[in-house]
């Protein structure tokens, strides 16, 4: 074989291996594609309820909450469970806030407001009774009796107050009574001193008649020294021509 034959042989074994490396290169598989980045973690999400969310002074309400997607849950600047309820007695209204953070430190938010009433008044004391005393339920159930002019007979209306009185005075046998008898301003002292006198045995005999003892009743003379009015008109005398019932003792409690 000739020296440029050979030559040309391999020339041509050579091409042929270069065409053969350029042909395996171009069906050489493609590289992977690159893994798609993480999804981004949920955001959190918080909820905060009063109930009741108005209350009086001393009561109390139940916060509740409730999360999700949360690493911390914090309540007015504590750390609470991602879900609870805690009871609050708040003094004045107070807004509560909740805070939720998140994996990737995303926060959510929420309030509730517990609104403070003042606590009504206390009603009243309930008013006791007022215990009278002995004086104050004789004044009101023992009355005086008046008379004509120079009477001393006991008129049909003086009967029925004396009646009156004597149904009270049976009912207390301890207490004593004093008749004062009075006039009014015509006629001389002595003479009124008398007729005075003379009224005032006229009250009790009648009350003794009625049941109450002899013994239980004073009498005394005031004439005309002692007048209940001081104007000069009839109405006025009227008024001082009387019997005056008074205690003379104390008795029953």
């Amino acid at each position: 074989m000739s020296h440029a034959r050979s030559r040309y042989l391999l020339t041509l074994v050579g091409a042929l291996a270069m065409m053969m490396v350029l042909a395996g290169c171009k069906h050489k598989p493609a590289p992977a594609p690159p893994a798609p980045p993480p999804p981004p973690a949920p955001a959190p999400t918080v909820t905060l309820n009063a109930n009741p969310d108005t209350i009086q002074a001393g009561q109390s309400a139940t916060l509740t909450w409730t999360s999700s997607n949360a690493q911390q849950v914090q309540l007015n600047g504590s750390t609470v469970d991602n879900n609870g309820s805690e009871t609050v007695s708040p003094a004045q209204t107070t807004t509560y806030e909740i805070v939720a953070t998140g994996s990737n430190n995303q926060t959510a938010n929420a309030s509730a407001t517990v609104t403070v009433t003042p606590a009504p008044a206390p009603p009243p004391p309930t008013p006791q009774p007022k215990v009278e005393s002995l004086a104050d339920r004789f004044k009101q159930n023992v009355g005086d009796i008046y008379f004509a002019f120079n009477k001393t007979n006991i008129s049909p209306t003086a009967q029925e107050t004396l009646q009156q009185d004597a149904t009270w005075l049976n009912a207390h046998p301890s207490v004593n009574i004093l008749i004062a008898g009075h006039c009014d301003e015509r006629g001389s002292a002595e003479y009124n001193m008398g007729l005075g006198d003379r009224r005032a045995n006229s009250g009790r005999s009648y009350l003794i008649q009625l049941g109450v003892a002899a013994n239980r009743i004073q009498t005394i003379s005031y004439g005309k020294e002692r007048p209940f009015c001081t104007e000069h008109t009839p109405s006025c005398w009227q008024s001082n021509r009387r019997d005056h019932i008074t205690m003379a003792a104390n008795g029953d409690k």
